[in-house]
């Protein structure tokens, strides 16, 4: 496999720590990586390194000559006043870049539901990520970079980035490098994992569940103080092998060793005993939704919905953005009054949520860790042990320096922490998570796991986070079309239901990013069509026909381009038949974009 980059003796240094210390590594054609590791330990900024967008201090990185290197940061460059189309495709023409596939899969994948004439100043956060994201990937790149890609994505939009990727190049070209927490895509995407710990980059074989494997057995070799993090690691790995068996198809390594790892390790949740304390904390009764109705404006978000939360339920609901599921968790915490129907909740009934938001930190926003942890009861009952509160802190990851810290002062990720262990304080028997997983880390997303799978009450969890939500919870429903539909099959269940609900869709949202559907004879008499019956068909026909062949010319004229390239400047004959066949294969586009225009406008396409 031919080298594309190298890094060597690279050192990094910030005021307060050194980041990377004579680090040395490479990148293959082939190559596919995950990129893991604690929040601030530096795995941005070995993208960024790698990208040559920031200079060590020390060392350095060589690309080899001629290669295309893209790279997502956590931060856009976008200008406010483009519009989406400029920002996504520049000066290209709709018919130019409607022809080209991985630009249409780019577009359907990433910018549903916005229109091209938008502004990038008028989009949210989450829709400026997906057009920085859809901008790299429209080009043609050899090495593409990316720092958190699946932010703001929800599980269709994570699953088709995975399935693009897999497919964006053949078999031993092109190379991967991702940054992200999310660890169904790590599994998904990368063969090999990059774990970036104390100044340096460890590699694993195999994405993320082949990478838990080889850490608990370097764990277990380990001093004896590494004891509670291998427990930890053990247990995410039990549910690795039990609770998604087709993940472990994956590691190229022994299952016999994998059986013998946890091999004295109890079940994820004691499920029986887990409802039995429910039941206890509950009674019967926890909330029935019972024929639904929720309108805003006069629009119908939830029609007709029938839910009966049982004690002890750990159900995770999914959904696209606006489907209503923040809505169903309003109605169930009370937030939110139905329309129509009934919502009843039972006398016992204590419900705690996590919101998206940092509401309930701000009234201690300017006092100490060790201020807050103190104002608690001494002891809590957890998974059948008693724990402080100083306990549960330093087991979601808090160390005894940051105790000292204001409130206000933690990084987005130990507020998130904090947030969630108060709640849990608190001794809610419903508790609602909403996107629990925002700021945290691949370690802090299993330690919040762990402190979950004893939490014996009702839960429930809205996330994008394919991995977190068959993790944590037994059961999955989806908001579909405002109603509530139980999923069996699970996750893949609801990406079945969502591409055929987008196959069904596909009349109605043409046009917002230049591909057209096949004309049914309504379209035909709506949009104008100049011809009919069978040179309507001839038209169609021919439509089609150049299609394929700007296809196959985009092709011809790239590999022109890499050709040209490879001839050395004093090859002066060659290349001057070579510019004289590139002339020529430009000519031959232009003239059938032309003609295609033409066609288009005779059948009112």
């Amino acid at each position: 496999m031919a080298h594309l980059l190298g890094a060597e003796a690279l050192h990094l240094e910030f005021p307060t720590r050194v980041i990377f210390d004579s680090l040395t590594l490479g990148l293959n054609d082939g190559d596919r990586i995950g990129v893991v590791g604690r929040n601030g330990d530096g795995k941005s900024s070995l993208l960024r390194l790698l990208a040559a967008k920031q200079p060590p201090d020390a060392g350095r990185v060589t690309w080899r000559g001629g290669i295309r290197l893209g790279l997502l940061d956590q931060s856009d460059d976008l200008s406010d006043s483009l519009t989406v189309r400029l920002a996504v495709f520049g000066d290209v023409a709709d018919h130019t870049w409607a022809t080209d596939a991985r630009a249409r899969d780019v577009v359907r994948g990433l910018l549903g539901g916005l229109s091209l004439d938008a502004t990038i100043g008028s989009l949210s956060g989450g829709q400026r990520r997906r057009v920085s994201l859809a901008k790299l990937l429209i080009g043609d790149w050899d090495v593409i970079l990316l720092d958190e890609p699946t932010n703001h994505l929800d599980i269709e939009g994570v699953a088709w980035l995975a399935n693009h990727l897999k497919q964006r190049w053949t078999q031993n070209t092109g190379a991967l490098v991702a940054v992200t927490h999310d660890r169904w895509f790590l599994d998904e995407v990368s063969t090999t994992t990059w774990e970036v710990h104390d100044g340096v980059v460890e590699p694993f074989e195999g994405g993320y569940a082949a990478y838990i494997l080889q850490r608990v057995e370097r764990d277990r070799m380990a001093a004896a103080s590494e004891a509670r993090r291998q427990n930890l690691l053990r247990k995410e790995l039990a549910w690795l092998r039990r609770g998604a068996p087709a993940r472990t198809s994956k590691p190229k390594f022994r299952i016999a060793a994998a059986n013998e790892l946890i091999a004295g390790e109890p079940p994820v949740r004691d499920k029986v005993e887990l409802e039995k304390l429910a039941m206890q904390r509950l009674g019967k009764d926890v909330v029935d939704l019972e024929n639904v109705i929720v309108d805003f404006d006069s629009e119908k978000v939830l029609d007709g919905i029938t839910w009966r939360i049982a004690p002890g339920e750990r159900t995770g609901i999914l959904g696209v953005n606006g489907a209503g599921k923040s809505t169903l968790l309003g109605l169930v915490a009370g937030r939110i009054a139905p329309t129509e129907g009934r919502v009843k909740r039972g006398k016992t009934v204590k419900i705690a949520e996590l919101t998206q938001e940092l509401a309930e930190l701000e009234p201690i926003w300017n006092d100490r860790v060790s201020d807050v942890i103190a104002r608690q009861k001494r002891s809590y009952l957890v998974g059948g042990k008693d724990f402080t509160p100083g306990q549960l802190l330093e087991r979601i990851g808090f160390k005894s320096a940051q105790l000292s810290t204001r409130v206000k002062e933690l990084s987005g990720g130990q507020k998130r922490r904090l947030q969630l262990l108060l709640i849990l304080l608190e001794e809610p028997n419903l508790l609602i998570l909403d996107e629990p997983t925002n700021d945290l880390d691949t370690d802090m997303l299993a330690a919040i796991e762990d402190l979950l799978d004893s939490f014996p009450g009702t839960l429930i969890v809205v996330s994008h986070d394919r991995y977190l939500v068959e993790r944590v919870t037994d059961q999955q429903y989806a908001v579909l079309d405002g109603k509530l539909r139980h999923l069996p099959r699970g996750v893949d269940e609801y990406l079945a239901l969502r591409r055929k609900q987008e196959r069904s869709a596909i009349p109605e949202r043409t046009g917002q990013f230049g591909e057209q559907p096949k004309p049914t004879e309504a379209t035909k008499t709506v949009t104008g069509s100049k011809l009919q019956g069978s040179q309507l068909r001839a038209v169609e026909k021919e439509l089609a026909s150049i299609v394929r062949k700007l296809e196959k010319l985009s092709a011809n004229i790239q590999a022109a381009h890499e050709i040209m390239a490879e001839h050395g400047s004093s090859d002066f004959e060659a290349l001057t038949k070579l510019n004289k066949q590139l002339q020529d294969l430009e000519r031959e586009k232009e003239e059938l974009e032309t003609r295609w225009l033409e066609l288009a406008e005779l059948t009112g396409v």
